[in-house]
């Protein structure tokens, strides 16, 4: 049974400083505070986030309270991201109204990372259809049953008001020097806040994968061309952006994994993106528990996520990383697994790619020069 963590909606339930190479190549230290906040109503198929997640929208003053608390207790870093297991800009996740506050605490750093979904980033967002309340077709998959798919978490459907609340961020105004902007457009307002204390936005939007009938199957709720839409939007308003993309998600072979996830890296950088984050496909929710159990996935292996990573690294489009949270558990070989996992945490360091991992054990993951 896999439960949910019990949080205090005071605190954030973690934070840490790590380096990370930066757009001029130096590696700097980066602040990180994982916000505690209200659930993802997206519920993406193989998230297991929620897990660090309220039932209910945090107490007004929370999450300025949560990322006081972090930054009082970290050193000081150029680079700050405030990723809270969702949508930075969702109003029930993060209420709208705090934003100049959380502004505020943002100065002083050099650029802030948020994390979103497209859909409220989009040409109009909260009235995208397909975004709307209603279960996304195709989830009825013929090689999975429906069951198994809704073996986890009710997902409904994104509530509307979640989307439409984004119209309604009258919080959020004369401080700002906003009035005037479209409805809708939290991101844009934040955004100005920002840069008037002289802090660069950038925004970190999860892809998952350029194939377009897993990305439905997933229960995404976007197709690739939203996501374009979105990354367009962003460009023009001057942020950054910085795209999550899983490797291996279900319904694909190992072979098929890696391919894939080196045509949604080229579809990444085509969109615009600066930093490409790459998530080896976890199974602890029990809907992805159900789809190995019916054969429809299985984990990346460690030399997959290393044919992707250095692909990525062979175009020079951007910056490309690994995220390596329990990377360990992906270990197969006694001998070459922690080699591997040596060379993916030198790879995220020095955004090249060492010699490749020469080992006794079998894989199917193809080589890099050959994706």
């Amino acid at each position: 049974m896999i439960e949910r963590n019990v949080l205090d909606p005071w605190r954030p339930y973690s934070f840490f400083v790590e380096p990370e190479v930066g757009a001029d190549g130096r590696t700097v230290p980066v602040a990180t505070v994982l916000l505690t906040n209200r659930e993802c109503p997206y519920q993406c198929v193989m998230c297991d986030l929620w897990r660090n997640t309220l039932e209910e929208t945090a107490p007004p003053g929370a999450i300025p309270a949560q990322i006081r608390f972090a930054l009082d207790r970290l050193p000081p870093a150029p680079v700050l991201k405030l990723y809270n297991a969702g949508s930075f800009f969702d109003p029930r996740a993060i209420p709208s109204a705090e934003d100049p506050v959380i502004a505020d605490l943002c100065a002083g750093f050099e650029r802030v990372v948020v994390e979103c979904h497209p859909a409220l980033i989009g040409a109009e967002a909260g009235r995208t259809s397909g975004f709307q309340g209603s279960r996304v077709p195709g989830r009825q998959d013929a090689d999975v049953p429906g069951e198994v798919l809704d073996a986890g978490r009710q997902d409904a459907g994104v509530p509307g008001e979640v989307l439409d609340a984004g119209r309604q961020d009258a919080g959020v105004s004369g401080k700002g020097g906003t009035a005037g902007l479209p409805a809708g457009e939290r991101w844009i307002r934040f955004a100005h806040l920002l840069e008037q204390r002289g802090v660069r936005l950038e925004v970190a939007l999860g892809l998952e994968t350029a194939h377009s009938e897993v990305l439905e199957r997933l229960n995404k709720r976007m197709t690739l061309q939203q996501f374009r839409t979105a990354a367009k939007r962003l460009d023009e308003a001057g942020c950054d952006l910085r795209v999550f993309l899983l490797v291996r998600p279900p319904w694909l072979t190992e072979a098929e994994g890696v391919e894939w996830g080196c045509r949604s890296l080229d579809f990444a950088f085509d969109c615009g993106a600066s930093v490409c984050s790459l998530c080896p496909t976890r199974g602890d929710t029990r809907s992805m528990e159900a789809l190995s159990a019916a054969g429809a996935w299985s984990p990346p292996e460690l030399a997959s996520v290393e044919a992707v990573q250095e692909y990525g690294l062979f175009l020079h489009r951007g910056r490309v990383f690994t995220d390596l949270w329990e990377i360990e558990r992906f270990t197969t070989c006694p001998e070459c697994s922690p080699l591997r996992i040596a060379r993916l945490r030198a790879m995220n360091e020095t955004q090249t790619a060492p010699p490749a991992v020469v080992c006794r054990c079998t894989t199917r993951a193809a080589p890099a020069s050959g994706a």
